[in-house]
């Protein structure tokens, strides 16, 4: 595989071809397996497959090419917890790990959590859906 110099490998040529077609106010979601990415993808945001390889890894990739949006109060956002898993205090490590590449890029402020449903919908709203394992 030809790897260009200072472009992470982990980032697909159809994951930097989204990333370049991207401008203000569009949004990527980094999706688990989970997600259902090829749902919410089916009429709206483009899905890109990113098999095998975690969000946190991705998101440090992406990070060394995408500029955030300084211009809004959270440029980035998580999927809160549901209400059954609040009351049961369910701790989310992942999202320190976030934190702090999103902090190594700059952003000062922790991610938004927005709730399950309005994730959804806020996902087909999407330019690009990245379905990682």
């Amino acid at each position: 595989m030809v790897v260009l110099k200072g472009i992470p490998s982990v980032l697909s040529p159809d994951l930097l071809y989204v990333l370049a077609k991207m401008g203000h106010g569009d949004e990527l979601v980094l999706a688990d397996a989970n997600f259902p990415a090829s749902s919410i993808c089916a009429c709206g945001p483009k899905e890109i497959r990113a098999d095998g390889l975690g969000i946190p890894q991705l998101l440090e990739a992406i990070l060394k090419l995408l500029p955030l949006d300084t211009y809004v109060h959270n440029p980035a956002a998580v999927m809160d917890l549901v209400d059954i898993d609040k009351r049961k205090c369910l701790a989310v490590p992942i999202w320190k790990t976030y934190t702090q590449l999103l902090s190594q890029a700059g952003c000062q402020v922790p991610p938004e959590k927005v709730e399950r449903f309005a994730f959804y919908e806020r996902a087909k709203k999407a330019y690009a859906v990245v379905a990682t394992g």
